[in-house]
């Protein structure tokens, strides 16, 4: 920054901070698309193609140089067969949902599927929660397990 004489001067501490967190979201955005197309199996063309947009864009997006729109974002994220919200939240346009999500009630209120589908669901995610804390409480119980061969404890 320079004043009209030319003399130079540094700009705010904060706003250097802020612009230097924006370009690290742009980046972990791109990387983040990147790592979608990936697992995806998607080429960049195949991805750009589907997206609709030009594939040296797609490539300026995944390497954090440009900063697409929500339009954009959207037709990435229907490409790449995610939630436009994903995007939108990795790009700053929303704020993070709550860190509590209850599947349960988001099953019991969705009205696209039936009563028994519900239930059925509803079921399936809750074998599952059981199955993956046997997991864990499998794991912890192995962890607090003496080591093998260390039965007795060795004196001085």
């Amino acid at each position: 920054m320079t004043t009209r004489a030319g003399a130079a001067i540094a700009p705010p501490a904060n706003s250097v901070v802020l612009v230097s967190e924006l370009e690290q979201r742009w980046s972990d955005l791109g990387e983040f698309i990147r790592e979608q197309r990936r697992v995806g199996q998607l080429s960049l063309r195949k991805l750009s193609e589907l997206a609709g947009v030009s594939n040296p864009y797609l490539s300026q997006i995944e390497r954090g140089l440009r900063r697409p729109s929500a339009e954009i974002l959207q037709q990435i994220a229907r490409a790449l067969e995610i939630s436009s919200e994903t995007l939108y939240v990795r790009a700053g346009i929303l704020d993070e949902p709550g860190t509590e999500v209850d599947p349960v009630a988001e099953i019991r209120r969705d009205p696209a599927i039936s009563e028994e589908q519900k239930k059925t669901l509803v079921r399936i995610y809750e074998s599952f929660r059981k199955e993956n804390e046997a997991d864990l409480q499998a794991i912890r119980d192995a962890d607090d397990a003496p080591p093998a061969g260390l039965d007795a404890a060795v004196g001085p």
